[in-house]
């Protein structure tokens, strides 16, 4: 299974991005999508997957919970837009992982492109950053990677260019 993840456009959808996930059998979004005309635009062109963020509107929090849990090739995904990361969780976060860690943890929010693993709850973190061209990140960014028998394989960081470049 192929995945494109991306986090943070704020309704702005880089075309790259289409190239980019050609290949990809799903597409995640971790948040802060916007608004519907983007989410259409990319659920019609793949099967997405989405989580809504602190800027998203009540229909779009309506269309999207604000925690996905899921199961793909054996692997536990969990996905939320505002999450921290190892070691910085949010006080409900970290009683839930307590409770039942996933494999892979996916957060947006930060606009800070993080990949690392946690070793106190045996998971692998991902923040994709974010490639829209609103925030205080400087390099519009996405991630791309595999999942086989349970495991995150082939990782790459797609760099889309600057924030304020629009293609």
């Amino acid at each position: 299974m192929h995945i494109g993840l991306l986090s943070d456009t704020h309704s702005h959808l880089d075309p790259q991005i289409f190239h980019y996930f050609a290949d990809c059998d799903e597409i995640w979004h971790a948040g802060d999508i916007g608004n519907h005309d983007l989410a259409d635009k990319l659920e019609a062109f793949k099967p997405f997957r989405a989580v809504y963020g602190n800027i998203d509107d009540n229909k779009m929090q309506l269309r999207f919970p604000e925690h996905n849990r899921f199961t793909v090739e054996g692997l536990d995904v969990w996905m939320t837009h505002i999450g921290g990361y190892p070691g910085k969780y949010p006080k409900q976060i970290k009683e839930m992982m307590l409770k039942n860690p996933p494999k892979l943890y996916i957060t947006g929010h930060s606009h800070i492109l993080k990949v690392m693993p946690d070793p106190q709850f045996g998971l692998l973190h991902m923040n994709p950053g974010a490639c829209g061209i609103e925030g205080w990140h400087k390099i519009k960014t996405l991630l791309r990677f595999k999942i086989e028998k349970a495991q995150v394989k082939d990782l790459e960081l797609i760099e889309l260019g600057l924030r304020g470049e629009i293609k």
